[in-house]
């Protein structure tokens, strides 16, 4: 009777789902980050998204060109403060790089419709001006995407930047 009355917690395995854990001690600034070409290119794609936002909020531009500015603007800073606080670090069950790469890309593509029809239509000075600084910030997005591709490592461990012989 001693053999089948075990205990519980032998019984059973001892899995046990791995969980996530905020640590706010590990919540500090990646510094570098900031001052590398990666973080320099993302911080004045912000600002751009901010400036191109302004312009078209001012000059009351349709709402697709207020919109897409606005949702340029809020990607770019999550994906600022994600590196910046190093969260994809802390959530490495998606690829971050290659979702920064497709963000980029997608937006170049709609940058490229919306500023050129902003240019084009020629609605007043506020939409020209947010037309043109979208273009840059079009640049601006594929000059991101092409530092981030070169970060991915295919065929690589990751963390190596060495390259083989």
């Amino acid at each position: 009777m001693a053999a089948d009355a075990a205990p519980t917690s032998a019984r059973t395995p001892h899995f046990r789902p791995r969980r996530f854990r905020f640590q706010p001690a590990a919540m500090e600034l990646h510094a570098a980050f900031a001052r590398s070409p990666r973080g320099a290119v993302k911080v004045a794609r912000t600002v751009a998204a901010m400036v191109v936002l302004l312009c078209f909020a001012v000059s009351r531009a349709p709402g697709a060109c207020t919109a897409l500015a606005a949702f340029e603007a809020a990607f770019t800073g999550l994906f600022l403060l994600l590196y910046l606080l190093r969260l994809d670090k802390e959530l490495p069950w998606l690829c971050w790089p290659l979702a920064d790469i497709f963000n980029s890309v997608i937006a170049a593509l709609f940058l490229l419709v919306v500023c050129l029809s902003a240019i084009i239509v020629q609605t007043n000075h506020g939409t020209v001006a947010g037309g043109v600084i979208g273009l840059i910030l079009l640049v601006l997005c594929v000059v991101d995407a092409v530092l981030l591709f070169k970060k991915i490592s295919f065929n690589r461990p990751r963390g190596s930047d060495t390259t083989t012989k």
